[in-house]
């Protein structure tokens, strides 16, 4: 089993609750989209549930076991984290940058295995990069860069994938491949969580929806079971309305 399981999570930060009792579950096959206005504790509940951060309650398990008993390298086999600032400490060529996604198996740089090169050469050409593999990735357009890091995650061929706003600052066209791509790993027998702000490109791509607010998990639930005009007041704050899922706002209240 590979599900990633949160049950009653919390997180602290001094005396701020930034996660209260929050319980979710990610398994293969599904595409999950993490909804909520800024400050809701999206990528708080992703950090305690990869065990990145120390939850003052609850706690999650990947694979059965507990997150926070799991090394660095055992998890990352197991889940593939893009998380939302991804600097680039040199300039390294794209092909260099996507062969990090096999460090948990054991590669190197310069030293990959037969095994290694081949998923690194899979990412590559599933993010339509073949014709910018040696290019220096400093020189790359913001929507290059979401590609090859989008790579760097699949390369580790992890059954699971967890990206915090992986379309963040990208124009629709890139947008959309971006969310193709993810939802081709799903298809593939993956499982993806993704934190979104779009919320017709959420209803459009995921199966499942998760709404947050003030820390805690409101809705989780299909997009007809969980989009409408009254959850996006309550969540938002805002007027809107929903027909066949497409969504017309209307502004704020």
């Amino acid at each position: 089993m590979t599900d990633l399981i949160a049950t009653n999570l919390s997180l602290k930060a001094k005396d701020a609750a930034l996660v209260e009792a929050a319980s979710f579950r990610l398994a293969p096959g599904e595409f999950v989209a993490l909804l909520g206005p800024n400050g809701a504790g999206k990528t708080s509940l992703l950090r305690a549930s990869l065990g990145l951060e120390r939850p003052s309650g609850g706690g999650a398990t990947l694979g059965g076991e507990d997150v926070g008993t799991l090394s660095p390298i055992v998890r990352a086999r197991r889940i593939a984290y893009l998380p939302q600032t991804r600097p680039l400490a040199w300039p390294n060529s794209v092909r260099d940058v996507v062969a990090l996604g096999r460090f948990s198996h054991g590669a190197a740089l310069g030293r990959l295995g037969d095994a290694d090169a081949e998923a690194v050469e899979r990412a590559i050409v599933a993010c339509d990069l073949s014709h910018l593999a040696h290019r220096r990735a400093d020189t790359l357009s913001g929507g290059e860069l979401a590609r090859m890091h989008c790579a760097r995650a699949f390369a580790a061929e992890a059954p699971l994938l967890i990206a915090d706003e992986p379309i963040a600052a990208l124009d629709p066209r890139h947008q959309f491949r971006i969310l193709d791509l993810i939802k081709e790993f799903v298809t593939r027998g993956g499982g993806a969580l993704v934190v979104l702000h779009d919320i017709e490109l959420a209803a459009r791509y995921a199966s499942r929806l998760i709404w947050m607010k003030d820390g805690r998990i409101v809705a989780d639930g299909s997009p007809t079971e969980t989009l409408n005009a009254e959850r996006l007041e309550d969540v938002y704050n805002i007027r809107g309305s929903v027909d066949a899922l497409r969504v017309t706002m209307a502004g704020p209240l």
